[in-house]
C-alpha cells in the first residue's frame, strides 16, 4: 500500500466551517461514509487528509479523509453551485496524493496502489436544485470527445431538509446538521436578525436533542462559525472572488484589461463601501479581504471623494482615472496570475 507521509490534520487546525468541524469528528465521518458507501466502518478507520485553502478561499468548507481503500473529498455549498468544482477537485486530489505518497516511490518500477477517490458536494443553498446530480470535468473541455483521457465526476447531493434525500435517513449526523441549518433559514425568513436566528436555532437544538454534543463541545466557537456562515458580508466576499473570474471571461471577449478591471475592481469597490458603512476602518477591511492596506486606503479615498452613497459606476470611473491597476496581483489558494502574464498566455 502507500508509504504515507501524511499527518492527521484536524479541521480545527484549518479553521473549518461548522460543517467540516462537525464531520471532522471521526464518529460522524464514519457514519457519513457508511451512508455513502453502504459499508460500516469504525471511527478508528478514519484518517483525515484535509488540505488548507484549496477548494475555498474565504471559508474552509471542504474536507477529505481516507477510509479502508478509499479517499473521500467532500465539500459543502451554501450558495449557488460552483460548476468549477471538478477542476478544483482535480487540483485537490493531486495535492492530496502528494501528501500520501513519498516522492521517491514514484520512480520505482513497481506499481503503487492508491486509494480509490470519490468526490461529493453537499448542497443546502436556497436556489432550486435536484435531489442529486453529477458534475464532470469533461463538461468544461473546449473540445468534446466520447472518451476523454482525463475524467473526474462529482456527485452533488441536495441535503436541504424539504428535498428529503434518502441519505438523510441513512446518516443521523447529516440529518441533524440539515435540520439545524433549515431551522436557521426559517428564522431568517421570518424576519429575525442573523444573530437572533442562530441563537434561537441553537436553543431549539438543545430542546430537540439535535447536535447537542457538538454545541456543548465547541460552545461559542460553534456559534462564531455559524455567524460567519450566515454573514451577508461573507457572501459579498465570495462575490468579490467571483468578480475576478467574471472579469477574465469578459476580458476574453472585450479586452483583457477592461474585463479584469470591470469584473474585479467594481466588485471590490462595492464590498469596501459595504464595509465602510458598517464602520470598519481601511486597516480592518484590508485584513478581512487579505489585500494591501495601501490599495484599500487609496480606494477608500476615492469613495470619500465621490461620496459613499454614490453610484458604483461613478466611483469606478474615478478610480479608473486614478489607478490603472496594471500590476495588481490576484491570489487564491491554487492560482496566482499577473494581468500581463494572463494577457500573454491567452494571446499565445
Amino acid at each position: 500500500m502507500i508509504e504515507s507521509k501524511e499527518k492527521q490534520v484536524s479541521n480545527r487546525e484549518v479553521k473549518a466551517s461548522a460543517f467540516t468541524t462537525y464531520f471532522g469528528e471521526p464518529e460522524n465521518a464514519a457514519q457519513l461514509y457508511a451512508a455513502l458507501d453502504g459499508r460500516e466502518v469504525s471511527p478508528e478507520d478514519i484518517r483525515f487528509t484535509t488540505l488548507e485553502g484549496v477548494l475555498f478561499v474565504a471559508r474552509k468548507n471542504d474536507m477529505a479523509f481516507t477510509v479502508k481503500n478509499k479517499v473521500l473529498v467532500i465539500s459543502e455549498h451554501q450558495s449557488t453551485i460552483n460548476y468549477n468544482m471538478p477542476l478544483r477537485s482535480v487540483i485537490y486530489y493531486g495535492r492530496t496524493m502528494e501528501r500520501l505518497i513519498e516522492p521517491k516511490s514514484l520512480y520505482r518500477e513497481k506499481k503503487i496502489p492508491i486509494p480509490t477517490p470519490e468526490f461529493y458536494v453537499f448542497y443546502n443553498g436556497d436556489a432550486p436544485f435536484p435531489a442529486e446530480d453529477i458534475m464532470k470535468l469533461s463538461d468544461t473541455y473546449l473540445e468534446k470527445t466520447n472518451s476523454p483521457m482525463l475524467e473526474l465526476s462529482i456527485k452533488v447531493i441536495n441535503i436541504n431538509l424539504p428535498v428529503n434525500h434518502k441519505i438523510l435517513e441513512k446518516c443521523r449526523p447529516l440529518y441533524e446538521y440539515s435540520w439545524f441549518i433549515q431551522r436557521i433559514k426559517q428564522y431568517l425568513a421570518s424576519g429575525k436578525e442573523r444573530d437572533e436566528a442562530i441563537t434561537q436555532a441553537i436553543k431549539d437544538c438543545e430542546k430537540e436533542g439535535i447536535m447537542v454534543d457538538f454545541v456543548k463541545k465547541h460552545g461559542s466557537e460553534a456559534v462564531n462559525m455559524l455567524f460567519t456562515q450566515f454573514n451577508m458580508e461573507d457572501a459579498l466576499e465570495v462575490r468579490y472572488e467571483e468578480g475576478f473570474e467574471d472579469g477574465i471571461e469578459q476580458g476574453i471577449k472585450q479586452g483583457i484589461e477592461q474585463g479584469i478591471e470591470q469584473g474585479e475592481f467594481a466588485n471590490l469597490i462595492r464590498l469596501i463601501c459595504r464595509k465602510l458603512k458598517s464602520g470598519k476602518s481601511p486597516e480592518m477591511i484590508a485584513e478581512a479581504l487579505e489585500e494591501e492596506v495601501g490599495v484599500i486606503e487609496e480606494i477608500c479615498k476615492i469613495i470619500a471623494d465621490c461620496g459613499i452613497d454614490s453610484d458604483i459606476d461613478k466611483i469606478y470611473l474615478n478610480g479608473h482615472k486614478v489607478h490603472k491597476y496594471e500590476d495588481y496581483k490576484i491570489e487564491s489558494s491554487y492560482i496566482q496570475i499577473e494581468n500581463s502574464q494572463l494577457k500573454e498566455n491567452i494571446i499565445n
